[in-house]
């Protein structure tokens, strides 16, 4: 088919081509000062979210075996320290998809964000927007996308599930036309969903079920169930108008747990090419075959990525197969990292071993669910600071220096 490209997409549509009145800078969200770590965030975030919603962005599958090793095989990287380096300019600026962003991070898709704090899908694409990130909105959000292209008036991402119902695809993908947004980011690694314990345990739904124990959960919680009371969506904003009985929580639960498509392939991937005119990124490359196969469909870039440790549990970590795969591909598609990022320590390592940048999902979830837009603001300035400190001790002056010299 003739692929029909939107005026939206005729010049890169990052933060130094925006229209005057998108590009000015809003005003800076205030910040938590009280927060001095992302591990503050989330012991907030956990004191003012109920659990059934804690749990929800907490938990790997299964024995939670990769989710483990996402953060230790993080952490077991050593980063070289050195000394008598003029490091009194230091840029953490960059580029992703040729696109100036304030530091090569990406706030990544997590769905039922608008639960962890009232319309939290607005409030993490503003913050973005003033940070000069991206923020990806995810298929299954609380708000819409057009609730969050109407209220931030910013080119987010949007984050594709391939579903059976090819229909509500593309009409998916259309909507994110319609919504101007900068990027698509088909995820690739759910075709079935891996099991999550905890979610499982405490009969997970949205809106949450009314069982004495969700219940009491809520009650314990008043400030959130008094923000909720005035969200705009309580369900999942992207489905409104497609399912029967969408309020109906059992039916949109049986719905979603039977569309993701175990059938799901490669020629997909070129039938939602031949859809989307903008920027596309694969998401859940493991191996350096896969990346390949991406490389070959011509997207723009691909994360490296486990889905969290939320999928195949026994997977390898995210930052165990990012060098090979950097290595094999990085000099056809840009590479993008995600899994177990908590600190600026984290991207650095990520940029070392070959990332153009990393996706953070937990990371501002947890300053949304401790303080909403405000929180994920402090979430992304703790990374900025904790970068910036952390190229000074390595001698760093910009992104394009770190490389493995960085490491010990």
């Amino acid at each position: 088919m003739e692929r029909v490209v939107p005026t939206a997409f005729s010049v890169p549509t990052g933060i130094a081509t925006l229209p005057d009145e998108i590009r000015a800078a809003p005003a800076t969200p205030k910040l938590m000062t009280d927060m001095t770590c992302i591990e503050d965030l989330r012991q907030a975030a956990r004191r003012r979210v109920p659990r059934v919603f804690n749990d929800y962005l907490e938990a790997g599958s299964y024995a939670e075996q990769t989710l483990r090793a996402n953060r230790a095989d993080l952490e077991r990287i050593a980063l070289k320290q050195r000394v008598l380096v003029d490091v009194s300019q230091r840029d953490t600026a960059t580029t992703i998809l040729g696109e100036k962003v304030s530091l090569p991070v990406a706030l990544a898709p997590i769905g039922l964000g608008g639960m962890q704090w009232a319309d939290g899908e607005i409030l993490a694409c503003r913050a973005a927007k003033a940070a000069g990130i991206p923020y990806t909105m995810s298929t299954m959000s609380i708000c819409s996308m057009e609730d969050v292209a109407e209220a931030v008036g910013y080119p987010f991402w949007f984050q594709l599930y391939v579903m059976k119902d090819r229909g509500f695809v593309r009409a998916l993908i259309e909507r994110a036309i319609a919504a101007r947004c900068g990027a698509l980011v088909l995820t690739v690694d759910l075709q079935v969903l891996g099991q999550r314990h905890a979610d499982v345990r405490n009969g997970l739904s949205v809106p949450p079920a009314l069982k004495l124990g969700t219940i009491l959960d809520i009650a314990s919680h008043p400030g959130w169930a008094a923000r909720m009371a005035t969200a705009k969506s309580w369900t999942f904003g992207n489905l409104a108008g497609h399912l029967k009985g969408e309020d109906n929580v059992k039916a949109v639960a049986e719905w979603v747990s039977h569309q993701f498509d175990p059938a799901l392939n490669w020629s997909d991937v070129d039938w939602i090419r031949s859809l989307w005119p903008g920027k596309l990124i694969i998401k859940g490359i493991l191996n350096v075959d896969d990346a390949r196969n991406a490389a070959g469909t011509g997207a723009d870039a691909i994360v490296v990525s486990n889905h969290g440790g939320r999928q195949l549990d026994g997977a390898p970590s995210t930052i165990s197969m990012l060098p090979g795969i950097a290595e094999a591909v990085g000099s056809e598609i840009e590479v993008l990292f995600d899994g177990g990022v908590r600190s600026g320590q984290d991207v650095m390592r990520a940029l070392a071993l070959g990332a153009r940048a990393c996706l953070v999902g937990r990371a501002y979830v947890y300053g949304l669910g401790a303080g909403g837009e405000a929180g994920v603001a402090t979430a992304i300035e703790i990374l900025r600071k904790e970068l910036s400190v952390t190229m000074a001790l390595t001698g760093t002056r910009s992104i394009a220096e770190i490389d493995g010299r960085v490491l010990n």
